[in-house]
């Protein structure tokens, strides 16, 4: 699912890009590796800022970026990302890799002109139906597609379950 996702997101180097949900670090790691190549001068980077509400899991997370060598391409943020970011930037891209409510279009107001948010959606559990959708803003139109069911844990926060 990591890689469908990073596909449906269409990174490119030099990117910004926003993350609800750090889990391990391993998605965000995959990320760097794209928009931050370790092949390519630092000054032509993106940056990952990747939000964990779980203290224990962004600590974690941290620590395994820091021994994979990503701590210069992910910061790792421990709070709530379900509703607002204490970030003043504009992204390129924001996934969520946890299940909202609804469509998190509050998001959209985070993301640059032909920005992308790609997140999955639906009640928690791994009986009933999410589905994974993408976003894409084009000025004031927002493009949403959708690309099948999925199982992922449930958001949690103010915007969550």
């Amino acid at each position: 699912m990591v890689f469908i996702m990073n596909e449906l997101l269409n990174l490119k180097a030099g990117m910004t890009v926003v993350e609800v949900g750090t889990g391990s670090g391993y998605h965000a790691a995959t990320v760097a590796e794209i928009i931050a190549p370790s092949n390519t001068p630092s000054d032509r980077w993106g940056h990952v800022y990747t939000f964990e509400i779980i203290p224990s899991l962004a600590l974690r997370a941290y620590r395994n970026l820091c021994k994979a060598k990503y701590a210069d391409r992910v910061t790792v943020i421990c709070g709530d990302a379900s509703k607002s970011f204490p970030l003043r930037i504009k992204a390129d891209r924001i996934f969520i890799t946890a299940s909202s409510p609804e469509v998190p279009r509050w998001l959209c107001s985070y993301l640059q002109d032909n920005g992308i948010l790609v997140s999955p959606v639906g009640p928690p559990g791994f009986l009933y139906p999410q589905k994974l959708v993408r976003l894409i803003v084009k000025g004031e139109k927002t493009i949403i597609e959708n690309f099948g069911y999925v199982s992922f844990v449930p958001l949690r926060g103010e915007a969550g379950w």
